[in-house]
């Protein structure tokens, strides 16, 4: 295992901004994980565990101490499981492991194609999209335990998944490292066409979409939206969703409906509700409507052509610029609206400037 020294992250993200690791180690199994983590604590280094570096804002001074990359690939289907469960290495690519899914017919992620990023994320961020979550899917987590170097295998009901989080991004943050991750797919079930996008997309259709149809249906609408990664497209040099959807109180979401109403948008503002009474609003309304329209910007940086959510790098952008542009956002979002925005990005040694 080869520790190397004053490494460029930009590269490595798909923000393309960040200073260098002082140390950098790319790990490709468990025990490189726990030798990397132990040399760590050892020298007193301070450790940042790197996935595929899609949703992450990192300092222009970069990292002080370790960088270590995930890359444990590989996907098994352990038949003592039963033929529907995968195990699956944090490092593998996300869309890779869809795509495996979706060709042996097994649903439950077909409507998580073209995200970005690794599997070692999906758990962390309950990643979702289209009406699917991952946490529908995930049986357990295994990880490695930073402070004393054990590994736990954590159930579906210990990872404390909700919208958007779960323990190894909120009350256990910094605590494990996410090391493979253990799905339990549905084979020969019915694609899930709930979302308006794809409904819309497949409204000609005689028959349900397969599988396959709906996995490409996905994809060229996250394209459309400059939410696939394309070689050449500058729209693409983001994070992705910078912003979370507001979960609100039902009588919050006709306060802001009916504030609306009031000073311009004649129109039924998008909302969502759950299970437990409250209601998600569009994040992307709320920007597009306090002012901030598609195109949007100051020099290097600015909001994606295609999505309203999307702070792109337009070129030579730092991570200053993207946060006193996402600050520019959340002061509209919140003046217009009486509304705080939350970022979706981990931001690495920019504390007290993500809120």
């Amino acid at each position: 295992m080869l520790i190397q020294e004053n490494i460029p992250l930009a590269p490595l993200t798909t923000f393309k901004v960040g200073g260098p690791a002082r140390y950098f180690v790319e790990a490709t199994s468990e025990d490189d994980v726990k030798v990397a983590v132990a040399q760590a604590a050892e020298r007193r280094w301070p450790l940042f565990i790197l996935g595929g570096g899609t949703n992450l804002v990192i300092s222009d001074e970069g990292w002080p101490g370790l960088v270590l990359k995930i890359a444990i690939n590989g996907i098994t289907q352990p038949q003592e499981l039963g033929g529907d469960v995968f195990q699956v290495g944090a490092g593998h690519v996300w869309d890779s492991f869809v795509a495996h899914a979706v060709r042996g017919n097994y649903a439950g992620i077909e409507c998580l194609s073209g995200i970005p990023g690794t599997v070692g994320g999906t758990p962390i961020q309950n990643v979702g999209a289209y009406g699917q979550e991952v946490a529908e899917t995930i049986t357990s987590v295994h990880v490695l335990e930073i402070a004393n170097g054990q590994t736990h295998e954590l159930n579906n009901s210990h990872c404390g998944f909700a919208y958007r989080s779960s323990i190894f991004n909120t009350t256990q943050l910094g605590r494990y490292i996410v090391l493979r991750v253990t799905y339990r797919l549905a084979r020969n079930s019915a694609a899930k066409v709930e979302y308006a996008d794809l409904k819309k997309y497949f409204s000609g259709f005689s028959s349900s979409p397969s599988l396959q149809q709906l996995r490409d249906a996905v994809r060229a609408i996250r394209q459309a939206k400059a939410m696939l990664l394309v070689e050449g497209d500058d729209d693409c040099r983001s994070a992705g969703s910078f912003f979370k959807n507001p979960i609100v109180t039902t009588a919050e979401a006709d306060r802001i409906e009916a504030h609306a109403y009031q000073i311009g948008p004649k129109e039924s503002m998008p909302r969502y509700y759950s299970d437990d009474g409250l209601v998600k609003l569009s994040a992307a309304w709320l920007v597009e409507h306090a002012g901030i329209h598609k195109g949007y910007g100051h020099g290097s940086v600015g909001i994606s052509r295609k999505h309203t959510l999307a702070i792109v790098n337009r070129g030579g952008a730092t991570a200053r610029d993207i946060i006193a542009f996402k600050n520019e956002i959340q002061r509209r979002v919140l003046d217009v609206w009486g509304i705080t925005l939350h970022p979706e990005p981990v931001f690495v040694g920019l504390q007290g400037s993500c809120d």
